[in-house]
C-alpha cells in the first residue's frame, strides 16, 4: 500500500510539473484545435464524394456496412481519441540516449519508463482541457455530429487502455536507440504503417478480408480502431464480430503483453548501455 501511495505521489508531481511546463505554450494546443476540425472537413468533402455527393443519394448508400452519417462520426471520433492518446515517449527517449542525458535518469531512484508515462498523463491533461473539449464541441455543435459516445463507461475503459498501448509501443520504439545510432527512421517508418494499419486514415473494414484478419493480431488496431468501434458502439474486423466487453477485454490482454515485451526489452537494453559504459 505504501509503494502504491509513493507511486502516486511521484506521478502526481511528475504530471503537475509537465502540466505547467507545457502550460507556458498553450498557443501550440490552440493551433491544433484547427488541425482536428480541418481533417475532419476534409473528410467529410473525400466521403460526401464517394458516397455519391448527391444528399438524396448519399441517405440511401451504405458502403462497406456504413452510412456517410456512420463515416462522419467515425472520423470525429478518431480525431478526438487522437488528442487523448498522443505520444512522443519514443522521440524523447531517443533524444535522452544519443545526447548522453539518459545516464542521469539511469542513476535516479525512478524507472524512466515509470517517468516518461507520468509525462504523458500531465501533457495529455493538457490536451484535454485545451484541444480535446474544444474540439468535441466544434464537431458537435457546429458541424451536427453526435459526437456522444454510445457506452461513455466502455468508452472511458478503452481509450484508457489505447493511452498505454501507445505509450508502450512508442517507448519500445525509443529503446532501438540503445541498438543503433540513429533510430528516427524506424520512427518514421513505424508512423507510416501505423497511420494506415491502425484505422486513422481509414476504416479498417475497407481493407481486404485477408488483410483484416491479420490486422487483427497485430498491435495497430489497439490503439485507434478498437476505441473507435468502442466510442460507436459497435465492433466488427475480418468478419469476426465481437461484444464491446469482449473486445475490451482482448484489449487488456494485448496492453500487458507489450508490457511485459517492453520490460524485457528495456532490462537487455539497460545491460548494453552499461556494459558499453553508457
Amino acid at each position: 500500500m505504501n509503494w502504491l501511495k509513493h507511486k502516486y505521489k511521484v506521478a502526481k508531481a511528475v504530471a503537475i510539473v509537465t502540466y505547467k511546463e507545457w502550460s507556458a505554450y498553450r498557443t501550440h494546443s490552440m493551433v491544433s484545435i484547427l488541425v482536428g476540425p480541418v481533417y475532419f472537413v476534409i473528410q467529410y468533402f473525400i466521403w460526401k464524394a464517394v458516397f455519391g455527393g448527391n444528399d438524396e443519394v448519399i441517405s440511401e448508400t451504405v458502403i462497406n456496412g456504413m452510412t456517410f452519417e456512420q463515416m462522419l462520426r467515425y472520423y470525429g471520433a478518431a480525431t478526438l481519441i487522437n488528442y487523448l492518446i498522443m505520444d512522443f515517449a519514443d522521440w524523447n527517449l531517443q533524444m535522452l540516449i544519443r545526447t548522453g542525458k539518459f545516464l542521469t535518469f539511469s542513476l535516479r531512484p525512478i524507472h524512466h519508463r515509470f517517468f516518461a508515462f507520468s509525462q504523458k498523463l500531465g501533457h495529455r491533461v493538457l490536451g484535454f482541457l485545451f484541444e480535446f473539449v474544444p474540439c468535441f464541441i466544434i464537431l458537435h455543435f457546429i458541424f451536427g455530429v453526435n459526437m456522444v459516445p454510445e457506452r461513455i463507461g466502455y468508452t472511458i475503459i478503452s481509450v484508457a487502455l489505447a493511452f498505454l498501448m501507445n505509450f508502450y509501443v512508442n517507448y519500445c520504439l525509443g529503446m532501438t536507440a540503445f541498438y543503433f545510432v540513429q533510430s528516427s527512421g524506424i520512427r518514421q517508418v513505424y508512423q507510416a504503417i501505423a497511420g494506415i494499419c491502425s484505422g486513422t486514415l481509414i476504416p479498417l473494414v475497407f481493407f481486404p478480408d485477408i488483410v483484416q484478419k491479420l490486422l487483427f493480431f497485430m498491435p495497430f488496431q489497439y490503439v485507434t480502431y478498437i476505441p473507435i468501434c468502442v466510442y460507436s458502439g459497435e465492433y466488427s474486423l475480418g468478419g469476426i464480430s465481437m461484444e464491446i466487453p469482449q473486445i475490451i477485454g482482448i484489449q487488456a490482454i494485448a496492453v500487458v503483453i507489450i508490457f511485459i515485451f517492453s520490460e524485457i526489452l528495456y532490462r537487455n537494453a539497460i545491460k548494453k548501455y552499461i556494459s558499453v559504459g553508457g
